[in-house]
């Protein structure tokens, strides 16, 4: 993905010629949008935080309404839920989360693995975790994570299912050909095409990168269930 063209659309879209006036409306410094361009490599989240009316299909494509809902007159402002997402509080206890029988390994890179459907799994109701969107549950193998997460505790998470950005810092499950992680990602500034897997256990577990074409699945930790 050309990035460089998806700022030329941008600051287009904002009819701003100047470089220093586009790095003001997109929160950042100039110096920082001269190193996305010479890197090829874009913070999303930056953009889509400062820059809320314009379509992120249309930013990434050029294709549809440039503008978000420009086809409909001005409404309100509502939260839509997917069909399968809980939109009372009834529906929200029976809501039911599958517990994947497969630790994600919050230590070294394991073996690789064979996938298990939703359906296979033990299913547990939490109305607390799937009000949040909790989407499935996965227990963690081993002590890298912690003192944020210990071995054995029960990981509510949330699938993301359009990988385009990262909120950098945020604990997330990976699905890699590397195994199951749970790990903080950061970006790499050597390489855009990379992730830095790191652990909170910085003394034991040292960062690594994984490819982001690595990446099978991405799931974002909601929540945490701990024995005392």
């Amino acid at each position: 993905m050309d990035k460089t063209l998806i700022l030329n659309r941008l600051k287009k879209a904002k009819k701003i010629t100047s470089d220093t006036q586009f790095a003001k409306i997109l929160g950042i410094k100039p110096s920082t949008l001269s190193s996305w361009k010479q890197r090829n490599s874009i913070d999303f989240e930056k953009i889509f935080a400062n820059c809320e009316e314009i379509s992120i299909d249309w930013l990434l494509t050029g294709e549809g309404n440039m503008l978000k809902n420009s086809n409909n007159p001005p409404q309100k402002a509502i939260n839509v839920a997917p069909d399968d997402t809980p939109t009372s509080t009834n529906d929200v206890k029976k809501v039911t989360l599958p517990l994947i029988p497969i630790d994600a390994i919050a230590g070294v890179p394991s073996g690789d693995f064979t996938g298990v459907t939703f359906a296979m799994c033990d299913q547990y109701t939490i109305p607390e975790f799937a009000a949040r969107g909790a989407e499935f549950l996965i227990r963690v193998s081993g002590s890298s994570m912690y003192p944020k997460y210990s071995n054995g505790d029960i990981l509510a998470c949330k699938r993301i299912n359009d990988i385009i950005f990262f909120q950098w810092g945020k604990v997330y499950v990976i699905d890699s050909s590397q195994g199951s992680l749970v790990k903080r990602i950061f970006e790499d500034k050597t390489n855009p095409d990379n992730i830095i897997c790191v652990s909170d256990n910085k003394e034991n577990y040292p960062p690594f990168t994984l490819p982001k074409s690595d990446i099978r699945s991405l799931s974002l930790v909601i929540g945490v269930i701990r024995l005392e």
